[in-house]
């Protein structure tokens, strides 16, 4: 995030920086955040038609990429099938020059913003523009070729017929792509939902330039904001106010939502902080619109929504194609740990159905992503007689609930391998924040009670292991502390994620788990 020029008084960089670091104060909040703000029906109506998650422009256009690099590249294989001009150019060769142009052919539509949604949803507008791509990308591979091989004009012949197949595919290909895309634009099925945050004046005017970009891909979803009916009415530019800003933390964990947009003049810089702090928990974009304020950035500080210039202050952790690729890495992992660890959970159902009465499994509720509840799978480590399904009394050492054979899964963490299975269900990811038991306490005290910004490590997927409990920090929380230390290692990971960095905690898991002092 850039600062503003010398002179300016609001500095977004500080400002993001103050609200990220409070979780390690363990402030409490004045609302408690373990208790749920119950929204009005009429809000949780609305929430109901945006339950599930719209298509990803991003994953489109990159599925779009692909696309184009393997017909274009198909085309050419099959042009020098029925076209192999002299006979010449073998089908490897054509192979590799049919990989070349296809490449410059994405790359030349990128450089002439040809992969944007309104590009896209512009029908046969652009098709000069991408006819001069495809163009220009053939006519480079035809002079390389010539300049490395000394093609012959015979060979340029089978060219011509490679031309016309790809110049019609891509015609038909982008007007298809452009009435799919209108038409998914109209059914909600790929579009950018909003929530505006703040009402009156500044989020009418918001909205009407929204509503007035042909292009636009932004569906408000609602307004929400904390002030009474005189200074925000209750109807801004056609759009109900659906709540305060208590209720929108709990529409945004029901719904599909992608950003936040904050309606608020610069100069309200404390009440803009205030909306931060209790907004930032959540795995949306958070982003100021800075359309009706004098106050100018430098314009790479900007990012746009359509033509609307919005500063962004948080953005959504492991979105879009670093999602796909986090998926694929958990599928991957998973399935190589099950294939490897299937005699050591062979071995441990047996033990423990032969020690104790009661089945091998044990399922208990636990936080997810974006707060949602989830079934997590365990090795039953307990007595079922004595058995704790909501997690409120913690385990403490020599736990007379605990099993022989409980107590010696615990320590080596083998009972948490069936949680391999949700991973491969996609409730957890193989690295993350260690999910919590629903009713999770520390000393008779919520863990949201505790430390304010304790949800916010529910941006993202939780994980079978995490960069906290490699650190140390695994087993009983009994004291604040704790649960402080673990909640800013989580957040740690959500702000320096990489799949390099998933890799690491992974294969350090295996090599900490040795330091048994803390589990019981």
């Amino acid at each position: 995030m850039n600062k503003l020029e010398k002179g300016d008084q609001f500095d977004l960089e500080a400002l993001r920086k103050q609200v990220s670091d409070i979780e390690v104060r363990g402030d409490t909040a004045q609302a408690k955040p373990s208790e749920p703000t119950e929204i009005n029906p009429y809000a949780r109506q609305i929430a109901e038609q945006f339950r599930d998650g719209p298509y990803s422009p991003v994953i489109i256009i990159g599925q779009l990429r692909l696309l184009e690099f393997l017909a274009l590249f198909a085309i050419a294989l099959i042009a020098h099938i029925f076209w192999p001009g002299d006979g010449s150019d073998s089908l490897l060769a054509r192979a590799g020059t049919a990989a070349i142009a296809s490449a410059l052919t994405v790359v030349a539509l990128q450089l002439a913003d040809a992969y944007t949604i309104p590009a896209l949803r512009a029908k046969l507008r652009l098709l000069p523009r991408i006819l001069a791509s495809w163009t220009i990308a053939l006519v480079l591979t035809a002079g390389l070729s010539a300049l490395v091989r000394g093609t012959t004009w015979a060979m340029f012949d089978a060219y011509i017929p490679w031309f016309v197949a790809g110049a019609l595919f891509l015609a038909a290909e982008r007007f298809l792509v452009a009435y799919g895309i209108r038409n998914w634009a109209r059914n909600g099925i790929m579009e950018r939902r909003a929530v505006i945050v703040g009402g009156g004046e500044p989020a009418k005017d918001l909205i009407r330039i929204l509503e007035q970009q042909a292009d636009n891909d932004i569906r408000i979803c609602g307004i929400f904001d904390d002030r009474g009916e005189k200074r925000s009415p209750i109807m801004v530019a056609g759009y109900p106010k659906l709540g305060t800003v208590a209720e929108l933390v709990e529409f945004v964990r029901l719904t599909r939502i992608d950003m936040l947009i904050i309606a608020l003049p610069l100069s309200a810089e404390a009440r803009i902080f205030d909306l931060l702090k209790k907004l930032w928990i959540l795995p949306v974009d958070i982003r100021l619109a800075a359309h009706a304020n004098r106050l100018r950035f430098r314009p790479r500080a900007y990012s746009h929504v359509g033509t609307v210039p919005m500063l962004d202050i948080f953005k959504k952790p492991i979105r879009d194609w670093d999602s796909v690729a986090k998926r694929g890495f958990d599928i991957f992992f998973a399935v190589i740990a099950l294939s490897l660890l299937w005699p050591l959970m062979l071995v441990t159902a047996i033990a423990i159905k032969a020690t104790s009465e009661g089945p091998v499994f044990f399922m208990q509720k636990r936080h997810g992503f974006n707060n949602e509840v989830i079934n997590v799978f365990k090795f039953r480590s307990m007595y079922t007689n004595m058995g704790d399904p909501t997690g409120k009394a913690a385990v403490t050492k020599g736990d007379p609930r605990v099993t022989r054979v409980g107590r010696f899964i615990r320590k080596t963490s083998i009972d948490e391998l069936p949680q391999l299975f949700n991973v491969l269900r996609g409730d957890l990811s193989l690295v993350g924040p260690r999910p919590h038991a629903v009713l999770a306490q520390a000393r008779d005290r919520a863990f949201g009670d505790v430390v304010e910004g304790y949800f916010a490590r529910h941006r993202v997927k939780p994980g079978v292991t995490g960069w906290a409990q490699i650190n140390g920090w695994r087993g009983e929380v009994d004291n604040d502390e704790k649960i402080k230390f673990r909640t800013a290692y989580d957040l740690y990971y959500i702000e320096n994620w990489s799949l390099w960095f998933d890799l690491k905690i992974l294969f350090l898991t295996p090599i900490r788990l040795l330091n048994t002092e803390n589990a019981y």
